[in-house]
């Protein structure tokens, strides 16, 4: 028997979860050391932690688009969707697909402007979880005093006029093009700080490698609240704003209806 590639294998698992609902699971094995951030852990940076953030950002701000548009074919559309939130703070939800879609996000709505919640995980040891933390990073974490002050940070940079993004489907998948449901958290942040939700959404080619390319990074067009609705519906109808817009930007850019495999155990009847 033929053995299936490592591209063949993910897919296959994709295909499984995608049978079951099972969007927001993450497939994908951890490897390396972490820790969970805790009082001490420093979302605002100062000092030579700022310089330091900076510096990284100016650095990929100079070569980020290099990357992105060499080994991605990457281009940003909709940039009328951003110049129309001003300066305001906002919260940004796209999908997630690649190790890499935190620098398409800035691509989209700027290298100085983003930052960028993730996982307790992504808070690694070594260089490359300072340069993360560093570039922007605001890790959730399961400790009150951190969660405290990653709420007071998100407030403050909102109020800045900054944007901070959620991947709001929970979990990468790699290379799955499909939008998948969204989480409630970001718009949780939306609605208690009174900004707009402006999705981006990411569209590519795939080859059978696995390899992309003519990435497209749509900038869709804000979500506001509605402000006459009780806060719970204000959440569901904001999200569900932005799930239309995730849908239709996929079915135009593809044009195909978004649709799921039938759910397990229904396929054959």
């Amino acid at each position: 028997m033929k053995k299936r590639s490592k591209q063949e294998q993910i897919r296959g698992i994709q295909k499984t979860l995608e049978e079951h609902r099972r969007f927001e699971v993450d497939y994908i094995p951890f490897i390396g050391t972490w820790t969970m951030p805790d009082e001490h852990y420093r979302y605002h940076q100062t000092g030579w932690d700022a310089a330091w953030t900076r510096f990284w950002r100016t650095l990929m701000f100079l070569f980020g688009w290099i990357l992105t548009g060499v080994c991605f074919g990457a281009r940003v559309v909709g940039k009328k969707n951003l110049r129309a939130i001003g300066k305001s703070g906002a919260i940004c939800v796209c999908n997630h697909f690649n190790y890499l879609d935190t620098l398409f996000v800035r691509q989209a709505v700027g290298h100085f402007r983003s930052y960028h919640t993730m996982g307790p995980k992504n808070n690694k040891g070594g260089l490359g979880g300072w340069i993360v933390r560093h570039g922007g990073m605001l890790p959730f974490s399961t400790d009150h005093a951190a969660a405290r002050n990653l709420n007071k940070e998100i407030e403050r940079l909102l109020k800045e006029g900054k944007i901070i993004n959620f991947y709001a489907e929970q979990a990468m998948w790699t290379n799955y093009q499909k939008p998948r449901p969204m989480k409630d958290g970001a718009f949780h942040y939306a609605v208690k700080h009174g900004v707009p939700v402006l999705p981006v959404f990411c569209t590519f080619k795939r080859k059978k490698s696995g390899h992309i390319r003519k990435l497209r990074i749509h900038i869709l067009p804000a979500v506001y609240a509605d402000e006459s609705l009780p806060r719970r519906e204000k959440l569901e109808t904001m999200k569900a704003a932005a799930e239309r817009e995730w849908r239709e930007c996929y079915e135009t850019a593809y044009g195909i209806p978004l649709e799921y495999l039938p759910p397990a155990g229904k396929k054959n009847k």
